[in-house]
């Protein structure tokens, strides 16, 4: 199994340099590198079926990120869209703590995890047994139920810090803006299943290329809607 050290350790000292230039990109990392050490401490406990797999899941899934960051910062024109759009708006005083933090989420995980799944999944597919391929899938959404506890964690530790009128929210609504996070980002893992399977099983390069347009084009929509420009 992949050492678990080394992605936490990394995300630790990115987040450290973030908070330190007080650069908003922080928000946003402080709540994916919570749901990792979630995600990696089930690994450990036996939560999966296939706990290498998920591993290597959540280490490539890590990749994209970093990979994303570098070129944002390289000024390299290649950085995927949705990934400058939300480095931008992190710079911005009217974004709020909220905002930064969903339109990370929405690039990492509507854009992101897709490619990831496919990169994964494309080598072995049409050799897995049905039984294998719903191995998969359930490791995957157990992945959504950590992301279900740990939303909770990430009100308190992560918005509110950057955030103290989002304590007032949390205490008028109780688990329900928690609920409501959870809910949407399951639905978008829900989805993401779903289109790493279309691409990858599509042979036909333009249809897959095309595919990959309407995947930026969607998340670039959500990113927009996240900053009241338009519907989730």
């Amino acid at each position: 199994m992949t050492n678990q050290k080394p992605v936490t350790a990394r995300m630790y000292a990115l987040l450290q340099e973030l908070e330190k230039a007080s650069d908003r990109r922080a928000i946003f990392l402080n709540c994916y590198l919570l749901m990792t050490q979630n995600v990696l401490e089930s690994i450990q406990e036996g939560e999966f079926n296939d706990p290498d797999w998920v591993d290597t899941l959540l280490h490539r899934f890590a990749d994209y990120y970093f990979e994303a960051l570098t070129a944002y910062e390289l000024n390299d024109p290649a950085t995927p869209a949705v990934w400058q759009l939300a480095h931008r708006a992190a710079g911005k005083s009217e974004t709020s703590v909220l905002q930064n933090l969903l339109l990370g989420i929405n690039a990492h995980i509507n854009y992101d995890l897709v490619l990831t799944l496919v990169d994964l999944l494309e080598p072995e597919w049409r050799q897995l047994s049905a039984d294998r391929r719903e191995q998969r899938h359930s490791d995957y959404c157990q992945v959504n139920q950590i992301i279900r506890y740990t939303i909770d964690a990430v009100q308190d530790d992560v918005v509110e810090r950057y955030s103290p009128i989002m304590d007032l929210v949390d205490k008028m609504l109780g688990s329900l803006d928690e609920w409501l996070i959870s809910q949407l980002i399951t639905k978008w893992r829900d989805e993401v299943w779903d289109k790493a399977v279309g691409m990858m099983t599509t042979v036909d390069i333009e249809e897959r290329r095309r595919l990959l347009d309407r995947l930026e084009t969607t998340t670039l929509d959500r990113a927009k809607a996240i900053q009241f420009k338009g519907r989730l």
